[in-house]
Parts: C-alpha cells; structure tokens; sequence
C-alpha cells in the first residue's frame, strides 16, 4: 500500500466546494470517483483545504491510500485522461505512509481574492471576480492591509459558525496589486479560519471605497466581533493558490 500526494487545480464554478455533501456535486465526489475506477479499488481522499462553493483552486492537496501498480508520478496523468475539463491533477508522487495534508508542523497557505473595478461588469470575469462599480482607491487598502499582517486574533474576520476555539493565526504577507480594472489582493499565512480570506477582502474594498478609513482595519481586530468588520466577500473571486510544507 502507498500513499500518493495530488496536487490539485480546478474551477469550482460548478461545484458545491471541496467536501462532499447531499445538495450537490463537490470536487472531492469526483476525484473519489474517478481514482476509484482507475485503480478498482474503494478510494476516499484526503484535503488540505475544504475550499467553499464557487471557490477556485491552483494547488490544492490530497492523499489517497492505493495498492494500484501505477507508478505515483504517472498517476495525474493517467487520470487528467478521466476527469472533467475544469478539474487538473497538476502533480502526482509518493509520500510517507502517514503523511497528512492537513496536520504539519510548517503549513504556508497562499490565496488571492480578485476584485473587477470598473462601471459595468465584464461578463468574462463574473465566475472569476467581484464586481465593484465604484472607484476604489488601491493605496488605501494597502495601508489598511499592514494591520492584518502578523500575529493576531482574527475572529472578527471569521464567520460567526466556526467551531475552533483557536482564532489566533499569523499572516505573514497582504500585497495588492492593480492591473486596471483588475486589482488583486494576494494573501499568505499559516492558515485561514472559515471565510477569513473573503471577510478580509470585503473589509477592504469597504476601505478602497472610502467607507471605512485605513486605520479602521486595526480598530475592527482589536473588537474581535464579526459585526465590526465588512460583508462577506462573493466566492466566486477567491482562489486557492497554493500550499507549501
């Protein structure tokens, strides 16, 4: 028996998120599928990360349980050949027997949250991007950024149904960059608590916006009540970039 590490890329428009549910399809259905046929074996992978609904991803990571003859680095591509278009195994290889996607002792996360800044929206982009049609102003929202970088208790930037009862998390970067109408906020810390990522962009494109002022960023930390910071941001603007160990 081995254990083979995937990494993970995908469009998760259609999908309701990574982990599997009643009400609809999820990207962990399909790969248990389709590794399943491939090696005819009972496959149930592992994730790193439960991206939610509509949420994208460019590396995310799972591990599987095979006894298959396939060797662990021709693994992707033997099943890119069997899965949906908007879903990739970018990487395949062995790893430890115990090795576990989720419980490391050094685990980075990176995300970015893609924003569309114009008058009217661009129907290219509406899977891809939030929609703001009001000037934001990019400098502002770095100010306010610097606030989240570090060490801190992030749970007013948490939805109010999270069950840890650890909130404190390290960012250890925030950089915004824009490119036009397109502006995005990338992100990278050693883990995110269940929606932080998008109440952190809504907050600052609350800031971007003239709503709230740079320093409003530290005041709505120090609160530690999801109330005082911004809504949550679409899903469909969040991707999963990648995760190093």
């Amino acid at each position: 028996m081995r254990r083979v590490r995937l990494i993970v890329a995908y469009d998760g428009t259609n999908y309701c998120g990574w982990q599997i549910q009643p009400n609809g399809i999820t990207i962990e259905e399909v790969l248990n599928r389709e590794i399943s046929r491939l090696t005819g074996e009972n496959i149930h992978i592992i994730g790193a990360s439960r991206t939610d609904s509509g949420v994208h991803a460019l590396g995310n990571v799972a591990v599987f349980d095979t006894a298959s003859s396939i060797p662990p680095e021709r693994m992707a591509y033997a099943l890119n050949q069997r899965m949906p278009k908007d879903i990739v195994i970018v990487r395949s290889d062995e790893t430890l027997p115990d090795w576990h996607p989720r419980y490391q002792d050094k685990i980075t996360k990176t995300y970015e949250y893609h924003i569309y800044n114009a008058p009217a929206p661009n129907p290219l982009k509406r899977n891809y991007s939030a929609f703001v049609s009001f000037p934001m102003d990019t400098e502002k929202m770095r100010k306010g950024a610097e606030y989240l970088v570090g060490e801190h208790d992030f749970v007013s930037f948490c939805n109010i149904r999270t069950n840890v009862s650890d909130t404190v998390r390290t960012v250890h970067s925030i950089t915004i960059i824009q490119n036009g109408p397109d502006i995005v906020l990338r992100i990278t810390g050693n883990g995110f608590l269940y929606h932080m990522v998008r109440i952190i962009a809504g907050t600052l494109i609350r800031v971007g916006r003239g709503f709230y002022a740079p320093e409003k960023v530290k005041e709505i930390l120090e609160e530690k009540k999801r109330t005082a910071a911004g809504v949550t941001a679409p899903a469909a603007g969040l991707v999963l970039v990648g995760i190093d160990y």
